[in-house]
């Protein structure tokens, strides 16, 4: 599945919510989420209107990684329609 190219950091943000990630501070134009299921795990999201793709994909192989699911079935867990 294709990476969506027009999400933004707070879009992305809602959409991890369901994983357990909820923003736990902002600093200037960056959020910072955190979980704790299976473990902390911190991630820093840029909340800027556009994510660039490759951004995008570092933020989703870490969360996956983390979660221990396939980066392809997490894509497609968030953003299929």
């Amino acid at each position: 599945m294709r990476l969506p190219r027009d999400i933004s950091g707070l879009q992305l943000a809602r959409l991890l919510e369901r994983y357990g990630y909820r923003i736990t501070r902002q600093t200037g134009s960056h959020l910072r989420l955190t979980t704790d299921l299976q473990g902390e795990h911190h991630i820093t999201i840029p909340a800027h209107s556009d994510l660039r793709a490759g951004t995008l994909n570092a933020i989703l192989s870490g969360v996956a990684d983390h979660l221990g699911m396939g980066y392809d079935d997490l894509v497609e867990a968030l953003f299929r329609k």
